[in-house]
């Protein structure tokens, strides 16, 4: 029930009988009684024809987009998942109970045919510093980017990001709005790879930017790509109503790297090297005291919020 049908409820239940007297309505007696009793519900059935027609029942209104906007391809779907270099981007925010006020956000990437991920740490959702994380995120990929691929978030739908894509000869697309099925393989590395490490937590302090991004840049980065194998779809077949997907055997990231024709052979000897210098249970200890110092930073600056 929209706000407006109560705003009516209220003008009938007040307003009907000055209105007969000023003659700007002509009814009897019995219908003005009938408008004054009327519920929001009743004047919403009544007008719902109405209302259609001037698109007030949708749920989410279309909103004038801008200029950029119309510049920038919707792409839902039909990922070439063996194609390197398709990368989809969020932002996912670090605002605890409140979105009030200047908080951490990660720029989360995400890599289709090899599931590649990367992070990094910013303060505020600015156009200028998320465009920064994306460049930082893009020198330490091991593959060149050929697509790039957020949802509607105006800290990447810019002219910034859109000028340097094509200046670099990368082709932008976005999302649906309200569709985040168009950028799953992100969305599910936000759940994994963020979410599921630092928590739901608000940080909103440089100390703690610092240590999460002292995270994304290495120990989870390496931890996460080379070590964390993850199934792929082969297939997905519709039969009778219902749908059968197929997986291929599970990999690490970095072993899809490495069987990829399409990666040179000097980046994956790179690779090879620095994977035999990694110490997978090393890496986790030092993900695990990570993660413990930011908590007990947190909760430093939650005591010292509540002592003030």
């Amino acid at each position: 029930m929209s706000p407006v049908d109560k705003d009516w409820h209220l003008f009938l239940k007040t307003e009907v009988d000055r209105l007969r007297q000023q003659e700007e309505i002509f009814i009897c007696n019995e219908a003005a009684e009938k408008l004054k009793r009327i519920s929001p519900r009743t004047i919403d059935r009544a007008l719902r024809r109405q209302k259609e027609a001037l698109g007030l029942n949708q749920k989410y209104r279309q909103k004038r987009n801008p200029l950029i906007y119309q510049k920038i391809p919707i792409k839902a779907g039909g990922w070439d998942r063996y194609l390197p270099g398709q990368i989809q981007i969020d932002l996912v925010e670090h605002c605890g109970r409140s979105a009030s006020g200047v908080y951490g956000n990660t720029v989360s990437v995400a890599e289709v045919a090899f599931g590649w991920w990367e992070g990094e740490a910013v303060s505020g959702k600015g156009q200028e510093v998320s465009f920064d994380a994306l460049k930082r995120i893009r020198e330490r990929s091991p593959f060149n980017w050929i697509h790039l691929h957020p949802d509607n978030d105006s800290s990447f739908i810019n002219w910034h990001l859109l000028g340097y894509c094509k200046r670099q000869g990368i082709e932008f697309s976005r999302s649906r709005p309200y569709k985040k099925n168009d950028n799953n393989f992100v969305e599910q590395k936000n759940s994994t790879h963020v979410r599921a490490v630092i928590g739901h937590f608000r940080y909103d302090t440089e100390k703690e930017l610092v240590i999460i991004n002292s995270l994304y840049r290495s120990e989870l980065r390496l931890y996460k790509n080379f070590f964390q194998p993850t199934m792929k779809l082969k297939e997905k077949i519709r039969d009778k109503g219902k749908v059968h997907r197929k997986y291929d055997i599970p990999k690490t990231p970095y072993q899809r790297i490495t069987e990829s024709r399409k990666i040179p052979e000097e980046t994956k000897k790179e690779l090879r090297e620095l994977y035999r210098r990694l110490n997978p249970a090393e890496l986790k200890r030092k993900i695990d005291e990570k993660i413990q110092q930011l908590f007990k930073t947190y909760e430093q600056k939650s005591k010292q919020i509540e002592a003030s």
